[in-house]
């Protein structure tokens, strides 16, 4: 599919996050013509095809550095900021 801004370089995950709520909130108005409203549209389903993409890599991503030392998958508890903040000991 085409990118949503042709010759142009593809947004980060971020970016691409933003201007899809910009789009959103464009069409949720609904005052827009019919050609403008379909064009955001395509946009935003490339643009969300993009995000799905891209949390889909870092899912893999995660996948490998979690794996245990055989190469097996290994369950790894999230710890937030404010967890490590907070002075809990980890648990082993």
């Amino acid at each position: 599919m085409a990118s949503a801004r042709k010759g142009s370089r593809q947004p980060g995950f971020e970016e691409a996050l933003a201007r899809l709520e910009t789009i959103v909130k464009s069409l949720e108005g609904g005052d827009l013509p019919l050609e403008e409203s379909l064009r955001l549209f395509e946009e935003g389903v490339s643009l969300t095809r993009l995000c799905a993409g891209k949390l889909e890599e870092a899912q893999r991503r995660i996948d490998v550095l979690t794996r245990g030392e055989q190469g097996d998958p290994k369950l790894v508890a999230f710890e937030s900021e404010a967890d490590d903040e907070g002075g809990r000991p980890e648990s082993s």
